[in-house]
This record gives C-alpha cells, structure tokens and sequence, in this order.
C-alpha cells in the first residue's frame, strides 16, 4: 500500500467514526466552541444529514450525466451536428447563473422548498463539465479505430456502443468526476431553502457562532470531496489501461 493510499483509508476511518460517534471528538471541538456551547452538532445527526446530502448530489449528478451525455452525443452525429451551438448555450447558462440565483428562481417556479429545488440547482451546475467532456472524448478518437470499425461493417449505433463510448469513458468519467465535486460543495447552500443537507450544520454554526458547527459541517464535505474525486480518479486511471490509452493525458 502506497502512503497516499495508506492517508486516504486513514481519513476514512475518521469520518467514519466521527459520524458513528461524533462525541468521541467532543474534546478536539470544544476548543472551538464558547462557554456553555455544544461541541457537537446536536440539531439532528450528522450521519443522516451526510447521507441526505450525498443522495442529493448522487440524484443530481445522474440526472446531469443523463442528460448531457445524451446531448454531446446528438451532436455528435451527422443529424444532430447543426445544434452544438445551441446544447453548448444551454450547459453554459446552468454554469454561468450562480447557484443561489437558481435557488431563488426555483422555489417560486416548482412552488417548493427543500430537495427539489436544489435538485434542480445541481442539475444545471454539473452539466457543462459532463457535456463539455463527453464531446471531447467522443470527437478525439483515434481515426484508425473508427475508420477499422467503419471497415468492419458496424452500423453507426454498433460503433458508438462498442468503440466510441468505451474509449471515450475515461475523458467522460473525468467530466462526471468534476461535476460530482462541485455538486459536492454547492449542495451545501441547499439548506438556505431548507435542504437537509450538511449545510445546515454549517449555517446553524454561523447562526449561533459556534465554530465548532462550522467546522464540523466543512471538515465533512472537503473530506468526502477529496476521497471522491480520488477514488473517481483511480477509476479512470483503471479504464484508460484497460482501453490502451494509459499514455494518453488524464482529464
């Protein structure tokens, strides 16, 4: 086991355990907390929260793989080609609107609050990094492998299932990889319309100004964000062996 595994097992196990048993860190967070606070989070627990916010950000993240890999791959094709432009603008405008300008827009339109409007917040943020990849991985295929499948006989469909989507998967899976993380992070203003999602925790620190909320509901996100995005990482380091592109630069 290599040390930077070894570290990433380590911060596991401590999430782990502090979500299983969060007052066994009570002493590390009481030296941020003023006299008569609570060291820990104590409004509802952090292991449900944590779940709550990672299904979010998993729902989010699949419904935005959906959808823009179904999209790069229209344009990608000979009738589909004319509308790059236009997909290219709609997975822009999730990026470029601010996630809480989102959230404001959404709560009116769906006429709710809580998971459904962040929902569709994360939605529209985690498009662009998957469209974006998805048409490059599937517009930089090596031509001698598409023109040997083209020699082979394979209809277009039989070509995209058995050589352009498994070579591209790595290039994709970075896209996905990128989107999870940032959807990670901007769950967390999802309790500003009441989300249950670790940003309460966050927000009832700031409320109450108990540091040890703050960091407790911060500590918890960057640490799933990193053990994601390596594991993600290792994944598609794995595909780009198994499909012979491992000299090929990682996404």
């Amino acid at each position: 086991m290599t040390a930077g595994n070894g570290v990433r097992l380590l911060a596991l196990a401590v999430l782990v355990l502090f979500l299983m048993q969060p007052e066994l860190f009570s002493p590390f967070f009481a030296l941020f907390t003023k006299p008569g606070q609570p060291a820990i989070y104590n409004q509802g627990g952090l292991l449900d929260i944590t779940f709550n916010h990672l299904g979010i950000v998993l729902a989010a993240t699949i419904a935005a793989t959906i959808a823009a890999a179904g999209l790069a791959i229209v344009v990608t094709r000979p009738f589909g080609a004319e509308f790059l432009p236009l997909c290219r603008s709609l997975a822009n405008i999730g990026q470029t609107f601010p996630p809480v300008a989102v959230l404001a827009l959404a709560v009116p339109a769906l006429n709710s609050f809580g998971t459904a409007p962040t929902l569709l917040a994360l939605f529209l943020y985690g498009l662009l990094p998957i469209f974006e990849n998805t048409l490059t991985g599937l517009t930089n295929l090596p031509a001698a492998v598409t023109d040997a499948a083209k020699g082979m006989g394979m209809t277009g469909w039989q070509r995209l299932m058995k050589v352009e989507l498994p070579l591209a998967l790595p290039v994709i899976l970075a896209g996905i990889r990128l989107s999870t993380v940032i959807s990670l992070s901007t769950a967390t203003i999802g309790s500003t319309v009441a989300a249950r999602t670790l940003g309460e925790v966050i927000i009832a620190g700031l409320l109450t100004g108990n540091t040890a909320f703050v960091l407790q509901g911060g500590l918890i996100v960057a640490v799933l964000a990193v053990l994601i995005y390596d594991g993600l990482s290792a994944l598609e380091r794995m595909l780009m062996v198994r499909t012979g592109q491992a000299g090929r630069a990682e996404g």
